[in-house]
This record gives structure tokens, C-alpha cells and sequence, in this order.
């Protein structure tokens, strides 16, 4: 099983781009999305210094570009990806990437949403002196109580052995003169305290933006940074990557959704090198991973894509919806929804009760029930088809 990886900010090198823009194809659509954002990213991917795509302002905007274009080069067809990835995941401001190649938004508007994302966290960030620390190594409670100790918000949680801590200059000052025993720190190349409550002021402007975007159902299991939740509502997906500015990334737990849904093969798009690193910590030799870099892996990549690869289990369908499993679990179905023959819009389904908690279910849009596709007790797995609903007829208008 396929899954694609989009990085976060912080993975951008200077000249990151170059290789890419001897494609004619790829310098023709890298231009319009800079007139999407506003932005001369041809200038920033090839002529600009680490100093400048360091700015949150123009690193995330240049990110999420690479990402997407990198990707359509690796599927010149975009709905044959769907043939092979099994699910996504963004680190970060690599969620908007995932999104827009799940189909929950379009290009264009992950262009907009990430250039006004990067120059909100830009103001909020210089509101305060704030940065990020990665703590590598060290006992896992150890390293949380010496965090705790300084008021530093663990900001991304990676998996074993790397934590990164997030909050102001001076409390990352003392983190730096009494670290965890056994940890080595290394400050990170970002401009703030990203995923803290230091970012909560580019939640506001995000959350008023993006009631006016329009999106779509995932048309593959989209893993969220908040949890590692899989989530099937296009609604709900943007919704946690605007309320994700200001919340921890879980990244581990993002990895293990990935374990329980039998991931065999993890390909990271450019500037690829860092997920894929923290992956084979984390899986080891279990999973085969693949860093795309430069334009003369793509044959590779699509070798790599081929071998994994396996069938979306979401298919676009006019007639009915389906409602996911979030997560691996047991299922206990909800005894008003068991003999139901609608189920209006967030009605609850049941629960999936796992080793960490219980998540409840609910039918995002509604509808007439067509299908249960599984049974009070079934064990599930993330994304797993719960229940088929055909869209209820809306009521006569009134005369």
C-alpha cells in the first residue's frame, strides 16, 4: 500500500527548483500559480538565498507550488493516481498540498489559502521573538517534563526520538542551558513558534477565508495531522488544517495510521528527504521508502508508485456517499442508527473504539441509508467503508 508524503516548512533549500524549470511544462504552470500567490516563485525556487525562503511568507507559498507540481509530473494524468496511492499526509503546511491531491481543493485555492496562511503566521510571528527546537534523542517522558519544565509547547511530535519544541527565544534559551539528559537540540530554520497558541491570531484570519471555500469529498484516505485521524468529509479536512496552525502536529500518530493501514511503500514529494528520514526511523526496514528530489527520479518514482500502489478505495459516485472509519478499532454501531432508514446530517453512526480512545462517527452530509458495510463488533481499519448513504431528496418547495 502507496502512501504519499508532502513536507512541511523548514525542508526548502535555495535553488530547490532549478532542475524542476528545464520543463517547459513545469515553468508554464510554476507561473500561473505565482500569480496565484502573488508571488515570483520562479525567482525564489532558483535566485534566492536561505535567507529569504526562510520567511514564512515566502516559504510556505513555495512549498506547497513544488509539491503540487512535482506531483502532477509524477501523475501527468491526475485521476490515475488514484489507481495507485492509498492515502496522503502533509506535515504542516504540507496538509494543504495533501488536500488539494486528495481533490478536497483546488490548486488554485491551496494557492491562496497557503499565501494568506504564510503571511499570517509571518505577522503573528513577529509579534513575539518565537522558534522551534528539535530535541533529538533522549528518554520520550523525560524530554515532555523538561519542555513542561520551560513552558515550551511540544510543536511537532515526529515519533521516537525527535520532539520539536516551540515558544519564545528566551524560554528556548533555558531549554538550550538545561536540556534533557541525553538529547542533542538543534534550532530549526523557521521564523516562529508554528502549531502554539503563539499562531493563534493566523487561525482567525484563516477560519474567515475559508468559509468561502468550496470543497470535495478526499478521493483517497486523507491522514490528519491533528490525531492521526483518516478523514472523509472535504468539510472537515479543511477545517483542521485552519485549526492545525495553532495545535501540535502529531506526526507519530500520523505514522501509525499508516502502520495500521498496512503501508508497505512511503514516496515523499519535493523538497523531499526529511519525512522520508523520520520514516525509516519509524518503520525501519518494514517499509520501503522513496525521497523525490529531482526530475530525473520521476521514472524511478513511477517504478516505486507501481510496485506498492493499490486502488483508492474511494470512488466518485453522483448517487450515494460513504461514511469512513477514522481509525483502527472495533465498531459499535449506534442503536438509533441501526435500524434507520435515513440518517440526517451528523447523525450518529456509532463508535470505533481503539487502544487510545473512542471516536465517535457521524454521517457528515445525511441520507438515505443504501448499504451497512459492516456489523455491530467488526473489527475496522482506518478509512474502512462503514455505511453507504444515497443523498436524501430535499423537500418540495413551498407554493
Amino acid at each position: 500500500m502507496l502512501v504519499v508524503v508532502a513536507p512541511g516548512q523548514g525542508s526548502q533549500t535555495p535553488g530547490l527548483l532549478t532542475p524542476w524549470l528545464e520543463d517547459p511544462a513545469f515553468a508554464a504552470r510554476l507561473d500561473w500559480l505565482s500569480a496565484v500567490a502573488g508571488l515570483d516563485l520562479a525567482h525564489y525556487g532558483t535566485e534566492a538565498d536561505e535567507e529569504t525562503i526562510r520567511d514564512t511568507a515566502v516559504a510556505q507559498p513555495l512549498l506547497v507550488a513544488t509539491g503540487l507540481l512535482a506531483a502532477l509530473q509524477l501523475f501527468p494524468h491526475p485521476a490515475d493516481a488514484f489507481g495507485r496511492v492509498g492515502a496522503v499526509a502533509g506535515h504542516s503546511v504540507g496538509e494543504l498540498t495533501a488536500a488539494a491531491g486528495a481533490r478536497v481543493i483546488t490548486a488554485e485555492q491551496a494557492m491562496v489559502l497557503v499565501r494568506e496562511r504564510g503571511a499570517a503566521m509571518a505577522s503573528a510571528a513577529s509579534a513575539t521573538a518565537t522558534g522551534m527546537t528539535a530535541v533529538l534523542g533522549g528518554e520520550r517522558g523525560d524530554v515532555l517534563a523538561t519542555l513542561a519544565r520551560h513552558d515550551l509547547v511540544p510543536a511537532n511530535d515526529n515519533g521516537p526520538g525527535q520532539i520539536v519544541a516551540a515558544g519564545t527565544l528566551d524560554q528556548l534559551a533555558d531549554l538550550a542551558n538545561d536540556p534533557p539528559a541525553k538529547a542533542r537540540l538543534a534550532p530549526l530554520k523557521v521564523a516562529g513558534a508554528f502549531h502554539t497558541m503563539h499562531m493563534a491570531p493566523a487561525v482567525g484570519r484563516l477560519d474567515h477565508l475559508a468559509k468561502s471555500v468550496s470543497t470535495h469529498d478526499p478521493r483517497t484516505r486523507v491522514i490528519s495531522n491533528r490525531d492521526g485521524q483518516v478523514v472523509h468529509s472535504g468539510t472537515e479536512v479543511l477545517r483542521r488544517i485552519v485549526g492545525q496552525i495553532s495545535q501540535p502536529v502529531r506526526w507519530d500518530l500520523c505514522m501509525e495510521a499508516m502502520a495500521d493501514l498496512g503501508v508497505t511503500g512511503l514516496l515523499e514529494i519535493p523538497p523531499a528527504g526529511t519525512l522520508t528520514g523520520i520514516a525509516k526511523r519509524f518503520f525501519g526496514k518494514d517499509v520501503e521508502t522513496f525521497a523525490l528530489k529531482t526530475p530525473d527520479q520521476l521514472d524511478a518514482a513511477r517504478e516505486f508508485c507501481d510496485r506498492h500502489g493499490e486502488p483508492s478505495p474511494f470512488e466518485l459516485s453522483p448517487t450515494w456517499r460513504m461514511v469512513v472509519a477514522p481509525s483502527k478499532g472495533m465498531f459499535e454501531l449506534s442503536s438509533d442508527a441501526r435500524d434507520a432508514e435515513t440518517l440526517s446530517a451528523g447523525a450518529p453512526i456509532g463508535d470505533v473504539v481503539g487502544t487510545r480512545d473512542r471516536i465517535s462517527v457521524t454521517a457528515a452530509h445525511g441520507g438515505d441509508v443504501v448499504e451497512w458495510l459492516v456489523e455491530d463488533g467488526d473489527l475496522v481499519s482506518p478509512g474502512q467503508p462503514l455505511v453507504r448513504l444515497h443523498p436524501a431528496a430535499a423537500p418540495a418547495a413551498a407554493r
